[in-house]
């Protein structure tokens, strides 16, 4: 797969390239778009004990060994890693970096019956997206699996359809605007929850 191609169609599709991201190593310091440089220190082996290098999802917070089976790890060319939870906050992150070269990314294995899932090389993961499986930061589920035999068993199960980490992608750029409307609107809802427990 040639993910450079990829990346930049992907990208394009969703709207998400902007011209400020030609300056991001100028605006170390004003916000711009530079902050979403990963921020943990270059790492050869990020893959190893992931879970430990990489508790939280930088870009949302949420717990990656709580989310273990739908967490990913992408390793840019300059070895900065970035540990997220799921294929939603892998596409902010190949976004917002989109001058940094992936090197590697791993998905979790839900093939696997471990009880932590392991990380496998995206290009080794067929994906279910669609399916009645919950998702992870999204509406529409795109869940990754290390055998195709597994994959199409839970398509059989739950619908959905088979695609390769491409198309994962593209369906969570296409998915962006309203999976953050979603998610918007749960944490307001969780706000106000948690206000009117502390006023009873």
């Amino acid at each position: 797969m040639n993910r450079r191609s990829m990346l930049k169609l992907s990208l394009a599709t969703a709207g998400l390239a902007t011209a400020a991201t030609a300056h991001a190593q100028s605006c170390a310091t004003d916000g711009t778009p530079a902050q979403f440089i990963p921020k943990k220190a270059a790492d050869p082996k990020a893959y190893e004990n992931d879970l430990d290098k990489f508790p939280k999802c930088p870009y949302c917070g949420m717990d990656r060994r709580q989310y273990h089976h739908s967490r990913m790890l992408i390793q840019y060319s300059d070895d900065l890693p970035d540990g997220v939870c799921s294929l939603h906050c892998a596409a902010i992150s190949l976004a917002v970096n989109v001058d940094r070269e992936p090197k590697r990314i791993w998905v979790a294995d839900n093939a696997s019956t471990a009880e932590i899932k392991p990380l496998i090389d995206v290009d080794q993961a067929t994906f279910l997206i669609g399916s009645q499986i919950k998702g992870v930061m999204s509406k529409r589920s795109k869940v990754a699996y290390g055998s195709e035999t597994a994959a199409r068993a839970a398509m059989a199960a739950n619908g959905g359809e088979l695609g390769r980490f491409d198309q994962a992608l593209l369906a969570a750029y296409t998915d962006m605007s309203q999976d953050v409307s979603m998610i918007r609107k749960v944490r307001e809802e969780r706000r106000q929850r948690a206000a009117t427990q502390r006023q009873g």
